[in-house]
């Protein structure tokens, strides 16, 4: 028997820089990388400056090995404030062929851009709604989610305007908003500052959750509908991870699950960028691992194919 149609699916795209993509033109997609990162100050000499040409030479490679793995598309997830720039992943994107998602909105502090706190309430909204419809720095090429975060004992006041702000413009457009956040508690609490605001619970994303340790607070993120995603693929021994993995397929919880490696990346503060982790161990060795423990091909797809789109296309 043929698979049903998502219909709802076919009529959204994943916004990236090489334009918008519909739930046939992508399949494997990884969706939480880097390509850039400078977590310097951002009055830093040389903050988030790379010579094109030395960006191009790391980067490359670890976007065409990832397509060579079977990666259709990948999620680059700093946001402002952590050196994001679109222009050099646009050019990397174009010349490897590999469709790359950009994220706007604010990091937690100490990242917190200094105009954030100058801006009003309908300014960040208003900012960020711009970069999912008119495009990034001039670039022309969409924002794809928002981007969020928050400290780990709590919701600073900044913080707080920017999940408010970020879900106003996610509900608004139908866009996703991640939040770098590994409170379990924290999270709920975000969660429930944008439904507040009128963000639905599946246009939310509890990032890292693999570092919340208490499977009750990965149940409740769950429960209230959001997506979580174990994203430390290849970070070391990934028997834990699996574990989660499988913990999670086990109480049903497959089709809020994505996974990545939060690898890459050029970083402007080392001597030629760093030494970069490639995009290629869920494909090497994680999904080979998960079959080898009994997960069929149809539920893989979910985790690889299907969720992450569901996640990130609006």
């Amino acid at each position: 028997m043929a698979e049903p149609i998502d219909t709802a699916a076919q009529a959204r795209h994943l916004h990236t820089t090489l334009g918008p993509l519909g739930a046939r033109d992508v399949g494997l997609v990884l969706p939480h990388e880097h390509l850039l990162v400078d977590f310097r100050p951002a009055d830093s000499p040389g903050f988030a400056q790379a010579d094109p040409a030395e960006f191009a030479s790391v980067v490359e490679p670890l976007l065409a090995g990832a397509a060579a793995a079977g990666v259709t598309a990948l999620v680059e997830c700093t946001p402002p404030g952590l050196g994001r720039r679109v222009d050099l992943v646009l050019d990397v994107s174009r010349r490897t062929g590999v469709p790359v998602v950009v994220a706007t909105g604010v990091y937690r502090e100490p990242w917190v851009p200094d105009w954030v706190y100058g801006a009003s309430d309908d300014e960040l909204e208003a900012w960020m709604h711009r970069e999912l419809t008119e495009g990034v720095d001039g670039s022309g090429v969409l924002a794809g989610f928002i981007k969020i975060s928050a400290a780990e004992d709590g919701i600073r006041p900044v913080e707080e305007r920017v999940v408010r702000a970020a879900a106003r413009a996610a509900a608004r457009t139908g866009a996703l908003v991640g939040s770098h956040t590994t409170n379990g508690d924290v999270v709920l609490g975000q969660i429930d500052l944008a439904v507040a605001e009128g963000l639905a619970p599946d246009r939310f994303l509890s990032i890292h959750t693999q570092t919340i340790t208490d499977p009750a607070l990965r149940q409740a993120i769950v429960d209230r509908g959001a997506w979580i995603e174990f994203d430390d693929v290849g970070q070391g021994d990934d028997t834990r991870t699996l574990e989660l993995v499988l913990g999670s397929l086990e109480a049903g919880q497959a089709g809020q699950v994505l996974l990545s490696h939060d690898a890459g990346w050029f970083d402007p503060a080392l001597p030629g960028g760093g030494t970069p982790r490639p995009f290629t161990d869920l494909t090497g060795s994680f999904l080979p691992a998960l079959r080898a423990a009994g997960v069929d091909a149809d539920v893989v797809d979910d985790l690889c194919v299907r969720n992450p789109f569901r996640a990130f296309a609006r």
